[in-house]
């Protein structure tokens, strides 16, 4: 490797692209070709980074695996800054392989945080764990030390133990001040602001309040009885039960859990729980006799934690175990919320890596982001399979790294 180009990687490394581009920015040999896309990666230009990349791996050929490994492993890192989340993990699991089997642990090591890091984009919390728990951080410089921490932080913020992600992100904090990388530093700060930042609305006898991340996993560790408006989950500390496929159920029980300790009106229940669906103003009989139906398949399911009581006018909710009644719900609701928070990170993202991130289908998404920019609250840019969507931060909407995992009880 000549001095040019080792000039350029010491450039890249300490954060610097322009440096590294006055050396190399008018070569076309495969090393120049590798350094210029990361450059261009580190510049923002990631259209052009990817070509640069791809172009250096077919340069380098298959006589130099290491060097074509390591551009696969930042065109993938490429695709996870611009949520392109529907492609294959194998050819990156290949080139840590590949990585690996030559003795480059560094980059390696940056393949697998890669790799966690879509797994938690897309909601695959355990398998993401067991990806990091086979790396050994202790080697590593104080960079990809700032990025491992910054990985066991998320999955820490995932789980609700805000205890052990507080701990990761202040070694990630002194990690990153020992790497002294600008980018490194920020990305720490804006991590560590999850913390303080509202993560849930919690409302007790009426009464409501924001609530953040450690006081949300303090409540969950209680013994309230909580109707979960996040997850759409009833429990009562380590019980519970999931109601993400009866709407109509959870409609009925956030209802009672809202207005405990007192009683909610008959026709007030079917206005809330199924009022659209029959599209009346007014209820009738058969209205109320689906009440009696669906409250009935509520106490069901419900049964050992709490019980729906008939009172004169409605009906209201009696906790078995527990002496409070308490109601969470995402700091601010809309009709799609869920779009918002995962947009809310900053990046651009795909309405196909939006589908594949919330579980839903591509048109489901579309229709979705095409009501949002219709009110404004979106953006697009590019067309076709390249179009992006995106947003400034929203003030009051948490990001993807608070409350997204699934309760024990799921």
């Amino acid at each position: 490797m000549d001095s040019l180009i080792t000039a350029a990687a010491r450039a890249l490394a300490v954060g610097d692209p322009l440096g590294a581009l006055k050396r190399v920015a008018l070569r076309e040999d495969a090393p120049a070709l590798a350094l210029r896309g990361i450059a261009m990666a580190q510049l923002g230009d990631l259209g052009r980074a990817k070509t640069l990349l791809r172009r250096a791996a077919r340069a380098f050929g298959s006589k130099e695996a290491m060097a074509r490994a390591r551009c696969i492993v930042a065109e993938a890192e490429i695709a996870l800054v611009s949520r392109d989340l529907g492609g294959s993990a194998k050819a990156l699991d290949a080139a840590r392989a590949t990585l690996e089997e030559h003795g480059d642990r560094g980059n390696a090591a940056h393949a697998r945080h890669l790799e966690v890091r879509r797994l938690l984009l897309l909601g695959r919390i355990d398998e993401a764990e067991r990806a990091l728990a086979a790396l050994d951080p202790s080697p590593l410089p104080p960079a990809l030390r700032t990025a491992h921490e910054l990985v066991v932080a998320g999955i820490e913020i995932r789980r609700l133990r805000t205890k052990a992600a507080r701990a990761a992100l202040g070694r990630a904090e002194i990690a990153a001040r020992a790497a002294r990388i600008p980018a490194l530093a920020a990305e720490v700060e804006s991590a560590l602001l999850v913390l303080s930042t509202p993560a849930a609305r919690l409302t007790v006898r009426g009464e409501e309040r924001l609530l953040l991340l450690d006081e949300v996993e303090e409540l969950l560790a209680s013994r309230v009885f909580i109707v979960d408006a996040c997850r759409h989950a009833v429990r009562d500390g380590s019980e519970g039960v999931s109601l993400a496929t009866r709407p109509v159920l959870f409609a009925i029980a956030r209802a009672l859990g809202e207005a405990w300790p007192g009683d909610v009106p008959r026709d007030a229940l079917i206005a809330r729980a199924f009022g659209a669906a029959f599209g009346a103003r007014h209820a009738d009989e058969s209205h109320r006799a689906r009440l009696r139906v669906e409250v009935g398949r509520l106490r069901t399911m419900l049964r050992g934690l709490a019980d729906v009581n008939a009172t004169k006018r409605g009906f209201a909710l009696a906790p078995l175990r527990a002496h409070e009644v308490a109601v969470l719900a995402r700091p601010v609701e809309e009709e799609h919320a869920a779009v918002l928070a995962f947009l809310a990170d900053g990046e651009s993202w795909s309405s196909s890596a939006l589908a594949l991130a919330l579980g839903t289908s591509q048109r489901t998404v579309q229709r979705a982001l095409e009501s949002l920019a219709a009110a404004g609250k979106v953006q697009s840019f590019g067309h076709g399979r390249a179009r992006r969507w995106m947003t400034p931060p929203v003030a009051g909407f948490t990001t993807i790294l608070l409350l997204p995992a699934p309760l024990p009880i799921d």
